[in-house]
């Protein structure tokens, strides 16, 4: 394994079903309209993988719409890691978009298994109108039917949102309906190039530092809800100079598909085809053990370009003590290859940010 990748990860991204009813404008996923659904036998060898040899993960169910595979299946799937959760080395959450409602019997499964939800939605109904059906029919009402069924029986909830171009005037507006909606903490992922999602119309740099200066003004008055972004901007900050300029390993962030197949780095790579990386796929856990796939990261092409790119990234990109590197998906998807350093996500994911907090802090110096 690279020095720069861990040996073991902190999050398994886990695809129960390709299956996702929205049909989002800017969906990366290839095969959401299929239905593909993981078995028992891929649970149980992930399960296996994890128990003698790894601690503390936290298993996100998610790569389609976690919900469309009923809740009994559901059940089923998490029946093989219930030992391992008992004993606290697993946790397990779920991201929805709503694309099924949210029940009494899910949300008993919810609180049974110790479940942390997250719940995809982009603002108010006037900013969430890239979240559509199969027909084109807005998903707003029905997401927020289910936030309510999950508020009624106190379940809490993280939201995670997408900023368009549309929506990077209206930082405030967001965060507000957000946080009477009743959640605590928001991550923010602004749109990108990514799979099914090619020819998306990134927001613009200024756009994006725009969003983030309104966003950190908000969070200074507004301090009962955690926005990633800013938390961990202000926590790279709170560091020593020597804990910032250390390399920090990446997540390997093992992604497993519903038939088994595992891809590294990037969640996004699940299901997209290259013959030059060999479709990404790092083994499959009926044929190879997870813990073993991770180990031999470095043996992949694509592994070897990211890592390899990185000594770039730390040469000649002042944010590099900050991101160190980014997510290595995006590379691929807006260049066609790891081995490049800058990209639009690094622009306005990790350098607007910073960028936006440096002027709010000059200006506030010269008031």
């Amino acid at each position: 394994m690279d020095p720069r990748v861990a040996e073991q990860p902190r999050t398994v991204v886990v695809q129960p079903t390709t299956l996702c009813p929205m049909d989002c404008t800017y969906c990366y996923l290839l095969e959401r309209h299929l239905k593909q659904e993981m078995t028992v036998e891929v649970a149980s060898a992930i399960a296996n993988a994890i128990a003698p040899t790894w601690d503390s993960i936290e298993v996100v169910w998610h790569g389609g719409e976690p919900l469309a595979v009923g809740s009994a299946r559901f059940v089923e799937l998490l029946q093989p890691s219930e030992s391992l959760r008992r004993a606290g080395h697993v946790r397990h959450k779920v991201q929805t978009g709503g694309g099924r409602p949210i029940t009494n019997a899910w949300c008993d499964v919810f609180e049974q298994y110790d479940i942390s939800v997250g719940v995809s939605i982009d603002g108010p109904r006037e900013l969430n109108g890239h979240r559509v059906d199969r027909g084109g029919r807005a998903m707003f009402d029905r997401t927020v039917a289910g936030v309510e069924a999950l508020k009624q029986r106190g379940i809490p909830f993280t939201v995670l949102a997408v900023v368009s171009q549309n929506s990077t005037a209206h930082a405030t507006r967001i965060l507000d309906f957000l946080r009477d909606l009743g959640t605590r903490w928001i991550g923010f992922n602004v749109e990108a190039k990514e799979g099914a999602n090619s020819d998306a119309q990134t927001p613009s740099t200024g756009d994006a530092q725009r969003f983030w200066r309104d966003t950190f003004e908000w969070c200074r008055v507004n301090d009962d809800v955690t926005v990633r972004e800013v938390a961990n901007l202000l926590g790279f900050l709170a560091l020593t100079d020597a804990q910032r300029e250390a390399d920090s390993q990446h997540d390997p962030i093992p992604t497993i598909a519903w038939n088994g197949d595992v891809v590294l780095l990037s969640p996004e790579l699940l299901g997209i085809s290259s013959t030059t990386y060999e479709n990404f796929v790092a083994g499959n856990v009926l044929k190879n053990d997870l813990a073993t796939i991770v180990e031999r990261a470095g043996d992949l092409r694509y592994v070897q370009e990211f890592t390899s790119a990185l000594a770039a990234c730390k040469q000649t990109c002042e944010f590099f003590s900050y991101c160190q590197g980014a997510h290595a998906g995006d590379r691929y998807f807006e260049h066609g290859t790891f081995a490049v350093t800058e990209t639009d996500h690094c622009r306005n994911s990790v350098q607007a940010p910073a960028l936006a907090l440096a002027e709010l802090l000059h200006t506030r110096s010269g008031e």
